[in-house]
């Protein structure tokens, strides 16, 4: 089922999702900007201290949690398409393959996470592992709401809740996932790559 021209011109004039979670997104990312820019200016302050503990870190566990959610995110964004075609059985299948992916992320997080913890890297280590730690773990906490939004936008789709003239809903849960990706593309480097 495709959507008319007019009703295709209305929808790329309105904001995608809730203004509501515009709003919310905003107030997420000033609190991300903050931290990250305290642990860009840390690391300007003690740059031999952040070169050394970033060693400890394996950039490719960073690259394969990056992919995991960036695929998620792209799972998602197609979902959201589906809904727009009418096929929100596809939808459903595409938002639990988003869920899928993140849990992938969740699972080599924890990993890296008991692995840091077992050399004695904790959040007292150092100010490297302070900030990595907060920024990381603050990170971490978005991601699990975010996966139990995509979990309920998956079951909503499956009941038929969201069609092509009323998914607001399902776009305001996508849009906090692709803030989620967002912030983790901005860490990555910072955390494990910069020198």
């Amino acid at each position: 089922m495709s959507t008319s021209p007019e009703a295709t011109s209305q929808r790329s004039r309105r904001l995608p999702g809730d203004l509501a979670m515009w709003f919310f997104i905003l107030a997420e990312l000033t609190v991300f900007a903050i931290l990250i820019l305290a642990f860009a200016a840390t690391q300007m302050l003690n740059p031999q201290l952040f070169s050394e503990s970033r060693a400890a870190l394996d950039s490719s566990i960073g690259l394969a949690l990056t992919l995991s959610l960036l695929t998620s995110g792209l799972f998602a964004a197609l979902a959201v398409e589906q809904v727009r075609e009418a096929r929100s059985g596809r939808a459903t299948l595409l938002l639990l393959a988003a869920l899928g992916s993140s849990c992938v992320y969740v699972v080599l997080k924890l990993n890296e996470y008991s692995h840091l913890a077992g050399l004695g890297l904790g959040m007292e280590h150092n100010t490297f592992f302070t900030l990595y730690w907060i920024l990381t773990g603050f990170h971490f906490l978005h991601v699990l709401l975010g996966m139990v939004i995509l979990g309920w936008l998956a079951m909503r789709c499956r009941r038929g809740a969201y069609g092509p003239d009323e998914h607001s809903g399902l776009e305001s849960g996508v849009l906090y996932w692709h803030m989620v990706d967002m912030v983790w593309v901005l860490l990555f480097p910072l955390v494990y790559v910069l020198r």
